[in-house]
């Protein structure tokens, strides 16, 4: 493994071998947020580095704080796997992928620690700030990986970080009673929620069924911006939520 200079200052280099060049010329415009899923810091940085795994992401961010450099960000590290947000269905290739040390689900998805967030929002506002990454570009692994992904699951707490500087952002609308759309439904309502969170960049069908497809990203979208309740079900809250983020966005979603 080569060494190299850390492209954030306060990281410390740490280099995986898993990593290439990105594809057609691309420059990061996108982070993509992760937790390991693994019962330890170390067993998560000893697969990171681990050719035979292949995969890595530039950045692994400790409870403490700490923060290691895995992969320079001009490189393409391996960490969204099968993916796709918007018209980018290569995300190694355009994003930057920091992974953050929890258990995750199966490991009962502890809190993350202050130190931990207000690394991570640090670490993203640099990135921010050195690549003009919009807004609405600082992905959840779930994201655009709806029903193969979860991370960095529900109790991310997006919010502060959105008031650190980080991600978009609009307050979940209450939960409540009302109309909502549930897996089986079919019709018009069905396509006019899938093309809204097609329109924001998630990887919906646009066939009008509410298929299982459709009720992982709506998981998705919940598990981010209206973690109270995540249940694929889009109620009322889910799509009034959704719309406030559309009518707040700063551009419409890259692509």
């Amino acid at each position: 493994m080569i060494d190299f200079a850390p492209d954030y200052s306060k990281a410390i280099v740490h280099p995986s071998p898993n990593h290439g060049e990105r594809r057609e010329g691309r420059a990061p415009d996108a982070i993509v947020l992760h937790y390991t899923g693994m019962p330890s810091g170390q067993s998560a940085l000893d697969r990171l580095c681990d050719p035979a795994a292949e995969v890595s992401s530039h950045y692994l961010v400790f409870e403490d704080g700490r923060v290691l450099q895995l992969v320079p960000e001009a490189r393409r590290a391996w960490h969204a796997g099968a993916s796709r947000w918007g018209a980018d269905t290569d995300l190694n290739s355009c994003s930057i992928g920091i992974e953050i040390v929890n258990p995750g689900h199966d490991g009962a998805l502890p809190p993350y620690p202050q130190a931990q967030i207000e690394a991570v929002a640090a670490l993203c506002c640099d990135i921010i700030a050195r690549h003009a990454i919009a807004p609405e570009r600082i992905l959840a692994h779930s994201d655009i990986a709806p029903g193969r992904k979860r991370d960095p699951g529900e109790h991310f707490p997006w919010e502060i970080l959105h008031q650190l500087g980080v991600g978009h952002w609009a307050p979940p609308a209450p939960i409540s009673g009302g109309r909502f759309l549930s897996p089986g439904e079919r019709g018009q309502p069905v396509e006019a929620l899938q093309a809204m969170l097609a329109l924001y960049g998630y990887p919906c069908p646009q066939n009008g069924l509410y298929d299982r497809e459709t009720e992982a990203v709506v998981a998705a979208f919940q598990r981010h911006f209206r973690p109270a309740r995540v249940d694929g079900v889009a109620d009322a809250s889910t799509i009034s939520t959704l719309r406030d983020l559309i009518a707040v966005l700063p551009a419409l979603p890259q692509g």
